[in-house]
């Protein structure tokens, strides 16, 4: 079977007229810019080609949302660069919804408007990318996101008001102080901190006196 059969068959299955099979195959393959490899069989296309294709197969009948189970995965990692910024752009065009499955934390951080963490069938936390990236709502999340993975560090909480709180790092080695969202915790509470590797300028001063404290390097 071509291209263009391929995209064909599940509209035949429908029962819909030629002249609408021919409309839909045609606006499909110009979304996709697939136009030029209709007569062409599987084994002509390339990787990138024929995932275009399979996602014809979907266009072609008009659903109201899209799943797609990892749909790179298969794919050298250039072609997997190209392959997202071409599904970024579909999603744009066709306004439609799209649910993708991805092990992938790159993926998912350029490519949703919104992300769902699962963890053994939980949701860890549902937001936007830059939502879960800079507030974690547990470890899972803190390290599953961002690479190199966050650092945490125990902490314990000596000084809780409305404008932030002091906490004291690795038993009392450093001092920082945070901002709170939502509900404060308690002064004595022990707690993690997180700290992201392009945000460590900023709290580089205050871990200077624990860099002293520890003893040389070999």
């Amino acid at each position: 079977m071509s291209v263009y059969e391929n995209l064909k068959f599940g509209l035949v299955n429908q029962k819909l007229p030629k002249a609408e099979i021919n409309e839909r195959i045609k606006r499909a393959a110009d979304i996709l810019r697939i136009s030029e490899l209709l007569s062409r069989r599987p084994s002509q296309l390339s990787g990138g080609q024929s995932q275009r294709v399979a996602i014809g197969r979907a266009i072609v009948k008009e659903p109201h949302a899209f799943l797609f189970d990892e749909p790179l995965s298969n794919l050298d990692a250039e072609l997997r660069v190209k392959m997202r910024s071409e599904i970024v752009s579909l999603h744009r065009r066709l306004k439609s919804t799209m649910v993708y499955v991805t092990h992938d934390q790159v993926e998912a951080m350029t490519m949703a408007d919104t992300i769902v963490v699962l963890r053994e069938g939980v949701v860890e936390q549902v937001g936007a990318p830059i939502e879960l990236y800079a507030r974690p709502r547990n470890k899972f999340v803190a390290c599953f996101l961002g690479t190199p993975q966050m650092n945490l560090l125990k902490a314990k909480v000596r000084t809780a008001n409305d404008k932030g709180m002091s906490l004291s790092i690795e038993e009392g080695r450093a001092m920082i102080d945070a901002a709170t969202y939502g509900a404060k915790s308690s002064v004595g509470t022990d707690c993690m901190v997180g700290i992201r590797l392009r945000t460590s300028g900023v709290v580089r001063r205050r871990f200077d006196r624990w860099e002293r404290s520890l003893p040389p390097r070999c």
